[in-house]
């Protein structure tokens, strides 16, 4: 027999969410959010050459820069004042998070601290997102300055204007993508990560196409690129709603002459319990120093830092040594993310205080190893996965170097961030829905009970 939860969800349909209000408050207010950071990668920083930056960025976007342009939306192909997106901040709370688990004050903070300590860590990942930002616009300014022709006036004010354009413009998404946590529908960071992409796949199907008339792109390989675009969102879909469901157990209780308890259910673990985190993370932690050595490829630097230019090349898509680095990174997040998300000790711990058992494994300690096994063997299936997808933009430049503009934006780590934060968001939508369920069957019988 199905439970209430599930009739309700069973029995929600267009009727159930035109009576949802709060939800179409939510749903306008991420749509018109989306709307203004859309805006703003339109609008250039002041001082650069248009023209000039356009024939520079069609040499190097190529690469990694590609991979920089695509999570910003296009705005570094505009060089507008949202060019550093939210990456700053991504890479501010992979660095928190990872001092959580070493610094014991922080972890202290993160356990013990309740919502107090969250909100304090959360300033901290704020204030570290400044330094970053300054950091990397400084790069840029630096760079473009250094470059012949890109900037009209260059010098100490273009520097400092370009440093605080850029850096305004990243927290002002890093306030935005809250708003949208709190206000809206989705994770904030994520649902403008999202945006900037849609945005983009259109013009790049595009180009696809005009590449396929020109005879750049075989009319073969781009049937293949589109069948295996069609399979990559299958196997996304399946893989992201694949879990291993641990049976739980409750032991009857006697009391007075009533037997309660007995009963079972389940502990769902998901194949891929770190989400699109892991890639988001991968890519923001390259892109740190690929943001400068990439723009130092065109500037005249001195001799003895000849070394930067060669780093930048390595860094490039399609090198040995980024492939390497993204792949190891992407592994690495898999798990650390995973291992924060759930913590085997914890569940264990809270199933034993509500009498619940997995059969056959006694409580405590060996049921905290027996899911920390389980939660390993789904976490290297999940990496592999991740990984592989992630990696068919690589694969796709090397078999044909015409591909290397679209890879990035019709690639797999794009379709794996459009088909997550999707899922993710209509089972938010769906839960809202629930929520609204719930609170009209209340408000039925408290006046049920008031005719009464």
């Amino acid at each position: 027999m199905a439970s209430a939860a599930e009739q309700l969800a069973a029995n929600m349909n267009f009727g159930a969410f035109q009576k949802a209000t709060d939800l179409h408050k939510r749903i306008w207010f991420s749509v018109i959010a989306l709307i203004v950071y859309r805006l703003g990668t339109f609008i250039p920083i002041p001082g650069v050459n248009p023209a000039a930056y356009a024939d520079t960025f069609g040499k190097l976007g190529q690469g990694i820069l590609g991979m920089i342009n695509m999570f910003s939306g296009g705005a570094v192909q505009n060089m507008a004042v949202l060019a550093l997106g939210v990456m700053p901040y991504i890479s501010a709370s992979i660095i928190v998070q990872l001092l959580q688990s070493v610094y014991p004050p922080w972890e202290k903070l993160k356990k013990d601290g309740g919502e107090a300590g969250r909100k304090q860590l959360n300033q901290y990942t704020r204030y570290l997102t400044v330094f970053l930002a300054i950091f990397q616009s400084f790069g840029i300014a630096v760079s473009l300055s250094a470059s012949e022709g890109l900037v009209y006036q260059p010098g100490a004010f273009f520097i400092a204007s370009t440093i605080c354009t850029l850096t305004g413009g990243t927290m002002f998404l890093m306030w935005l993508g809250e708003q949208i946590t709190s206000r809206g529908v989705g994770n904030g960071v994520s649902m403008i990560i999202f945006a900037g992409i849609v945005a983009r796949m259109p013009a790049l199907l595009g180009q696809l196409f005009a590449q396929s008339r020109e005879g750049a792109v075989p009319i073969g390989q781009l049937l293949l690129v589109l069948i295996i675009l069609v399979a990559v969102v299958f196997a996304i879909v399946f893989f992201e709603r694949s879990q291993r469901r641990i049976l739980i157990q409750y032991p009857k209780q006697q009391r007075g002459n009533r037997m309660i308890g007995g009963d079972t259910s389940f502990l769902p673990i998901k194949i891929n319990s770190a989400g699109v985190i892991p890639p988001i993370f991968a890519s923001s932690l390259l892109v740190l120093p690929a943001t400068v050595m990439g723009f130092a490829q065109t500037a005249n630097l001195p001799s003895w830092l000849g070394w930067v230019q060669g780093a930048a090349s390595q860094l490039q898509s399609g090198q040995p040594l980024h492939m390497g680095l993204y792949a190891f990174m992407i592994i690495f997040f898999c798990f650390f993310y995973t291992s924060v998300v759930f913590n085997p000790e914890d569940t264990a711990e809270n199933l034993r205080k509500y009498g619940g058992f997995v059969p056959g494994i006694r409580p405590g300690k060996r049921t905290a190893d027996y899911l920390a096994q389980v939660l390993t063997r789904l976490t290297v299936i999940g990496a592999a996965y991740i990984t592989v997808v992630c990696m068919l933009p690589e694969l796709a430049m090397s078999f044909n170097p015409a591909l290397a503009g679209l890879a990035y934006g019709i690639g797999g780590t794009s379709i794996l961030i459009v088909v997550s934060v999707t899922m993710d968001t209509v089972a938010q939508i769906q839960s809202h829905l629930l929520a609204h369920q719930y609170e009209g069957l209340i408000r039925k019988s408290k006046l049920r009970g008031r005719n009464k």
